[in-house]
């Protein structure tokens, strides 16, 4: 099951160190109600691996403000606590895999310092 992120938690989550995934979303949101599903399913396929999570913008909106969220759905990936890759609007579940796997591998880091270098 996804972890509940809020404007209380989100900090304590990012600082463990493990990849993380959050899926900014709001009850409303039609596009939301596609891409939950398949929010759920991926935090049971990786439990222990990567915190995967979702945070209603509606009630947490310090923490959708902090990265700018303006549409929803919005998907952010971070690594070591700082942010990697994101995704807005809904997209199918082997895009959201193939991303949980670029941010969990040692290769997106390598990849991510060689961008900024050149």
């Amino acid at each position: 099951m996804a972890l509940e992120i809020t404007d209380s938690n989100y900090k304590e989550i990012l600082a463990e160190g493990k990849p993380v995934v959050i899926d900014f979303w709001a009850p409303w949101c039609g596009p939301c109600k596609m891409v939950g599903p398949i929010i759920e399913e991926l935090a049971e396929m990786y439990e222990g691996q990567v915190l995967i999570g979702k945070c209603d913008v509606d009630e947490n909106g310090d923490v959708a403000a902090e990265y700018g969220i303006r549409n929803i759905p919005t998907v952010l990936f971070f690594k070591n606590g700082e942010l990697v890759d994101k995704q807005v609007g809904s997209a199918s579940k082997s895009a959201f895999d193939d991303k949980i796997k670029k941010c969990s591998s040692k290769e997106h880091n390598i990849n991510k310092v060689l961008t900024l270098k050149n």
